[in-house]
């Protein structure tokens, strides 16, 4: 799942031939690239969206969100790495299919 996921921005800086941040997520800081908000200041919040910040929000909606998000675990989801994927999927049963969606030989 790919969520928007709002964030505080730590630092502003240029790389990538684009302008750049540093994003807190709640603890987890990942590179975002600024160029469709290129208002944004350091100290302000932002909805990030596939390493994209794409709006502007207020600093208690995004608190809200973020603590909404986390009672859900959605941002562990989010911030996973990949191993921690697969070892999700791995531990996860597998999946029941009804006979609509399951094909089986005769």
């Amino acid at each position: 799942m790919c969520l928007a996921v709002p964030g505080r921005v730590e630092e502003i800086y240029e790389g990538f031939g684009s302008r750049m941040a540093k994003v807190n997520f709640g603890g987890v800081v990942k590179e975002v690239c600024l160029a469709y908000v290129p208002e944004i200041t350091v100290g302000e919040y932002t909805i990030v969206h596939v390493g994209f910040a794409i709006s502007r929000i207020d600093e208690a909606e995004a608190k809200l969100t973020l603590d909404t998000f986390r009672e859900l675990g959605m941002l562990d989801e989010e911030f996973a790495t990949e191993e921690q994927h697969f070892e999700r999927a791995a531990a996860s049963p597998p999946a029941e299919c009804d006979s609509s969606s399951c094909q089986t030989e005769k």
